[in-house]
């Protein structure tokens, strides 16, 4: 990897949220709480999606509702809006688990 050059605001600014901490520490804990920041916005809309269908995305789809509200442009977004939250969690929890074994390495 090569080295990244940092600003002198942007290092002091970092110093003042982390006091103490290596950089790289102060890195993955902002990158740490911005995945979870965003796990938490994508569990929200899937838990708003399960209880407006009372199913989960599985059943969900498995169910054809889509099919069986006649394709209507709300229900198409839910469907797309809901497997992006679903797979939005996913990936976010296999940053997450990357992130803390590399943290626990380093």
């Amino acid at each position: 990897m090569q080295p990244v050059a940092i600003s002198e605001r942007t290092l002091h600014i970092l110093e003042t949220l982390e006091p103490g901490q290596s950089l790289e520490k102060k890195v993955e804990k902002l990158a740490e709480q911005e995945l979870l920041r965003r796990l938490a916005r994508y569990q929200l809309t899937d838990y708003s999606f399960r209880k407006r269908y009372g199913l989960t995305l599985e059943e969900f789809e498995a169910e054809g509702v889509v099919q069986k509200r006649g394709y209507s442009f709300d229900v198409e977004c839910d469907h797309q809006d809901w497997d992006l939250a679903v797979d939005g969690i996913e990936t976010i929890e296999r940053q997450l688990s990357l992130l803390r074994g590399a943290a626990i390495d380093a």
